[in-house]
């Protein structure tokens, strides 16, 4: 059964949205960073993946001929309503509904970067010989460590719409390159002969 691409989109929201709500449930304590950040890496583009691939498969299926437009469009179609209906109730949710969520990944966000940062520091000092460059490396370390005080870093805020715009925007150029894939694999030789015709 072939579905509509907005129905697949719609089922895709529900789906992570559920995501959202498991890791906000069982997983918002000292990790809750980390493992959204594990959900949005892992668990989320095998899910729109697949459903991209099940929406454009079954086209194909109940059609002789398919072109790569059409391919093209089955697959981002879902993709694009799922993610953006997704990133704006997760935006609406972290800065209307449940504030403390916010401010507990903002604080996990700044806590895992300083974690990275000195993690650096250390496997370079321990590269370094000269004791010039250890002196720079030091240097540098000590100018950046002022930006992770309480003070600097109590305004700083990834969730602010502009934030949320930036990660559907990087979330995009995985629907289009997707949907490009699907669009070549999936359109058919007689129309893939008809378009190298009309070029």
């Amino acid at each position: 059964m072939t579905k509509s691409p907005t129905t697949l989109g719609i089922i895709l929201f529900i789906a992570t949205m559920i995501v959202f709500f498991v890791v906000y449930t069982f997983f918002s304590g000292i990790n809750y960073f980390d493992i959204s950040l594990k959900s949005n890496a892992f668990v989320l583009p095998l899910i729109y993946a697949g459903t991209a691939f099940w929406s454009v498969k079954s086209y194909w299926n109940s059609h002789k001929e398919v072109s790569f437009k059409d391919a093209f469009s089955r697959s981002f179609k879902p993709m694009f309503i799922g993610g953006f209906l997704s990133i704006f109730s997760i935006f609406v949710f972290l800065n209307f509904v449940d504030t403390d969520a916010k401010k507990l990944l903002n604080y996990q966000y700044v806590t895992r970067q300083k974690a990275e940062m000195d993690k650096e520091y250390q496997s370079a000092r321990k590269v370094l010989k000269h004791q010039k460059d250890i002196d720079e490396l030091d240097q540098k370390y000590k100018e950046r460590l002022p930006s992770f005080s309480p003070e600097a870093v109590k305004g700083k805020d990834m969730l602010t719409i502009s934030h949320f715009s930036g990660y559907f925007a990087a979330i995009l150029i995985f629907y289009v390159v997707l949907s490009v894939f699907f669009g070549a694999f999936f359109r058919t030789k007689t129309m893939y002969q008809e378009e190298q015709n009309q070029e």
